[in-house]
């Protein structure tokens, strides 16, 4: 009997679907006041824009791999396809599996934490009790993802719907009653370009950032898009240009109603904006909103990353167990039930404010760098066909790599080197696996005949 594959069945709409859905989340509404608290000042909207811009730089770069390479696991495919064939492909690829294993559920445990804390403006929560909701959602996710990719898609779609429903309200909200257009013209209120403002403006963007992640999400999908090196660039773009205009309309609109003086004291900034234009009622309304688009966060990524493993262990890279397929739905079921386990016990043990800055110091160096210059090596070797090029090339990867750098010196000192012990102990893992196969570097030469 011949192994299921993946079926190609989703289009552009479903690919930009996913990507903003995974997008959005918790993230914006959790970190809108940590973002104007660490500015201090109404030009907050500008870490909104850089986290914007390091974005689409960014997409620049995963849409010439991603349309050059549509296979499921993204960036697996690409650090493996992008680096030397003696071996350090092998380790580099290892590396980001060996990394995802960890930051992905990550990824999952911190929306599903973010949905418990903010569902407590509804009703207050104890700590075990939120615990438990985190927990809950984590597997709610994994039981509606066990099912074939078309139907999935069609799920995104009615989460995508209820994303932007909900942004479009808080927007509506205040063009209707606020001040909309006073945050724009008091932006540069106190603005003064100098060390203080750079260094406020890094650490700010450690948070936006995370709010944006998410745009890449297609490139894991790689294998189940139609027509890939079209729809995989379209739909990073897409989702990139509508999530920040949303983004920065949702700010505007809420800090015309609610002071940023305000607003960045608030736990629940979204609710307190709802209360104060509609009542008591239509801030609970808005919260049940903001909740259903957490859940559609944790299930985009969770659809994502569990086709990493798969990808890894179908080309024989990783353990050969994550490389089934459900028999009739045809999808990565080993890999997804133990990246939602990993998630389950993450949203159990920590809190939401510990793994945020985690998340992107433990990916920059081997998944965002990594890959920038993996795409500089590939391009130089000029033997690959890239149906997407971006502009301006090799200045946008430069950039990009430059931004990324200053965003994980933005973390902080103990984060970087926890990242860096992750990689560490990689390279230790990967070490006692290529020793105990025979492989690269400790394969046997073969013999010479005189």
């Amino acid at each position: 009997m011949p192994e299921p594959v993946q079926e190609r069945r989703l289009g552009l709409l479903q690919a930009t679907a996913i990507n903003m859905t995974d997008m959005v989340g918790i993230g914006p509404f959790i970190t809108l006041p940590m973002v104007i608290g660490i500015m201090n000042g109404p030009y907050f909207l500008y870490a909104w824009l850089a986290g914007a811009a390091l974005s689409f730089i960014d997409a620049m770069i995963w849409s010439e791999l991603g349309a050059a390479f549509p296979m499921a696991g993204g960036s697996y495919n690409f650090l493996k396809e992008a680096y030397p064939k003696n071996g350090l492909n092998k380790l580099m690829s290892f590396l980001f599996v060996w990394q995802t294993m960890i930051q992905a559920p990550l990824v999952i445990a911190s929306a599903a934490i973010g949905f418990a804390s903010y569902f407590s403006y509804l009703l207050p929560l104890t700590v075990w009790e939120a615990k438990l909701m985190s927990g809950g959602v984590v597997i709610c996710v994994i039981a509606l993802l066990f099912r074939r990719i078309e139907a999935i898609g069609k799920i995104s779609i009615f989460l995508w719907i209820a994303v932007l429903g909900t942004m479009m309200w808080i927007i509506g909200g205040g063009l209707v009653h606020g001040n909309f257009t006073a945050p724009i013209r008091h932006v540069n209120d106190g603005l003064t370009l100098n060390y203080s403002f750079v260094v406020a403006l890094g650490f700010a963007s450690v948070k936006s950032v995370y709010s944006y992640l998410g745009y890449y999400n297609v490139c894991h999908l790689g294998g189940e898009i139609v027509n890939p090196s079209k729809n995989i660039p379209k739909s990073m773009f897409f989702s990139i240009a509508g999530i920040f205009l949303l983004y920065m309309l949702m700010n505007v609109s809420v800090v015309s109603v609610v002071p940023w003086q305000q607003a960045k004291e608030s736990e629940f900034v979204l609710s307190l904006f709802m209360q104060e234009l509609m009542g008591g009622t239509a801030a609970k309304l808005l919260t049940g909103l903001i909740l259903l688009v957490a859940f559609a966060s944790v299930f985009s990524a969770t659809l994502g990353y569990s086709r990493i493993p798969y990808a890894a262990a179908v080309d024989g890279a990783f353990f050969k167990l994550f490389a089934r397929l459900h028999p009739t739905g045809k999808f990565p079921y080993v890999s997804l039930l133990v990246l939602g386990g990993i998630a389950l016990f993450f949203s159990l043990l920590f809190k939401l404010s510990e793994v945020i800055s985690a998340i992107l110091a433990m990916r920059i160096l081997i998944q965002f760098i990594g890959q920038a210059v993996g795409l500089l090596l590939l391009r130089a070797k000029k033997k690959k066909d890239f149906p997407y090029r971006m502009p301006l090339f090799p200045v946008p990867v430069y950039v990009a790599i430059a931004m990324w750098a200053a965003i994980l010196i933005s973390t902080g000192m103990h984060m970087v080197l926890g990242g860096v012990t992750v990689i560490l102990l990689g390279v230790i893992a990967f070490l006692i696996k290529a020793k105990l196969e025979k492989q690269w570097p400790f394969a046997e030469l073969p013999s010479v005949t005189e």
